[in-house]
């Protein structure tokens, strides 16, 4: 009996010094961590918005400037692939068209529909406005991926769905 209370001590402390050590590494990493995620969207903000010198956020859309001036939008839009989620950041023009997008994260299949990520795919929307977002066998004027239209239809809906929640709140501002 004494010898499982020994066992039952030691491996609480055990369990209870390696939460502290865990929660000390989290506590002392978490600020670079957020840190690089921001230097990592402002290097895609800027991939978008070449002359892009500062930009300010509310409501989960981004106000891009140059020089004082505001060029236009930003925003996250995340969707549902064939392999999972899709996050894409959607740049604007002060017209409303699309300036750019970037894939920032999706699982779509490798060689196939990660082809999402590619520039032929993603140049595709810039210079469009929004009744052209969407697959020219739907109307629109975005080509689809050959053998991933799933991949194609989820980038092209995950685009067009949050520019449309998102436009009302931009013409608001």
């Amino acid at each position: 009996m004494k010898e499982s209370w020994k066992r039952v001590i030691v491996l609480t402390s055990i369990v209870a010094i390696s939460v502290v050590v865990l929660s000390s590494i989290y506590n002392i990493t978490e600020p670079e961590i957020a840190k690089q995620k921001e230097i990592k969207f402002e290097e895609m903000l800027q991939s978008i918005f070449p002359s892009a010198t500062d930009y300010s956020e509310k409501e989960g859309i981004y106000e891009v400037y140059s020089d004082n001036k505001r060029v236009g939008y930003a925003f996250m839009a995340d969707g549902k692939g064939y392999g999972g989620d899709i996050e894409i950041l959607v740049g604007v023009n002060e017209d409303k068209t699309i300036k750019g997008i970037k894939v920032l994260k999706h699982t779509e299949t490798p060689g196939l529909g990660a082809k999402i990520t590619e520039r032929w795919f993603t140049d595709q929307f810039g210079g469009k406005s929004i009744g052209d977002i969407r697959l020219k066998e739907e109307g629109g004027k975005i080509d689809a991926i050959t053998g991933a239209t799933i991949s194609s239809s989820a980038a092209v809906d995950t685009v067009y769905g949050e520019y449309m929640e998102k436009i009302k709140m931009m013409e608001e501002k």
